[in-house]
């Protein structure tokens, strides 16, 4: 079972204590939550990848030169 520690500030004595149930579900709703944002960031970061990828492939079909799409993109 997954501990804590617990520290009382009055007089410095720490204790290791275990989660109590609802303590555990939400630490596994945190880490469901967080594993869902960096999914979503990096799904976020490929499709920019591949709308970059995209567009440049546009313009050099346009007939723009490598230097050209370069100063237009950044």
């Amino acid at each position: 079972m997954p501990t804590k520690i617990v520290v009382d500030c009055s007089t410095g004595i720490t204790q290791e204590v275990e989660l109590t149930a609802e303590e555990v579900a939400a630490q596994e709703a945190m880490e469901a939550r967080s594993a869902e944002r960096a999914a979503a960031e990096e799904a976020a970061a490929a499709q920019h990848a591949a709308d970059k990828a995209s567009g440049e492939a546009k313009l050099a079909d346009l007939g723009l030169s490598a230097d050209e799409i370069a100063a237009l993109v950044g």
